[in-house]
Order: structure tokens, then C-alpha cells, then sequence
């Protein structure tokens, strides 16, 4: 999933970053990294994880499963082995079926203000 903004994307994320892109919270992020195979953040000397920009696209992806579709943390592993690519696509058609409504919803805000 590819940013449409004009920003450039960062090479890597702090697990606070992407548990705020998620609305959930760090342990979150943490548990799922050790679950799915397909996140693999890079670690400083310190520690730190640093995730790229696959692994957020990775997260966007078992989000959709988990939290929007109700697949169990099993069923989404088993989903994401057995047809990651059209995964990831039915995640990005939803992603980006999320942002035409929103763009309607409120284009319909606007047009139901009274004109002054």
C-alpha cells in the first residue's frame, strides 16, 4: 500500500508510530511481531525495534484480517500462508474503499451546511 500523500515514506517506523497508525497499543504490536513471520523489524544495539515500510504494509494486512474481517490470530496466519497476494489486495480494496466514504461523507457534510 503505497502512500498517496505527497510525503515521501520514512525508511522505518518506531514501534510507537505503528501502534498509533493502528490505534493499538505497543504490547499489541509486539505480540503480533512474534506471531506472524512476515514482520521482522530490524533492532539497534539498544534494542529498539525499527519497522519498514513492508512491515507496516504487513500490519495493514493482518489488521484487516484480525480486527476488521474476525479472523482468529490462527486463521489469520493460515489466510496469509495459503494466498498472501490476494490478502494484501482485498486489505488495499478496503483501505481504499475506507477513503472514498470518508471523502463522501464528508463532501455530504458540506453540502448539507446551510449557504451564507
Amino acid at each position: 500500500m503505497a502512500k498517496s500523500s505527497g510525503k515521501p515514506e520514512k525508511m522505518y517506523y518506531t514501534i510507537g508510530e505503528v501502534a498509533n497508525m493502528f490505534h493499538l497499543n505497543t504490547s499489541n504490536i509486539r505480540f503480533w511481531e512474534k506471531e506472524f513471520d512476515v514482520i521482522n523489524p530490524r533492532r539497534n544495539k539498544k534494542g529498539n525495534r525499527y519497522f519498514t515500510a513492508k512491515d507496516v504494509e504487513n500490519f495493514h494486512i493482518i489488521y484487516h484480517l484480525v480486527k476488521e474481517r474476525g479472523y482468529t490470530l490462527n486463521g489469520a496466519k493460515e489466510k496469509l500462508k495459503k494466498d498472501h497476494q490476494s490478502t494484501e489486495k482485498a486489505a488495499d480494496i478496503s483501505a481504499r474503499l475506507k477513503k472514498v466514504r470518508g471523502f463522501l461523507v464528508e463532501l455530504k457534510a458540506q453540502l448539507d451546511e446551510p449557504n451564507e
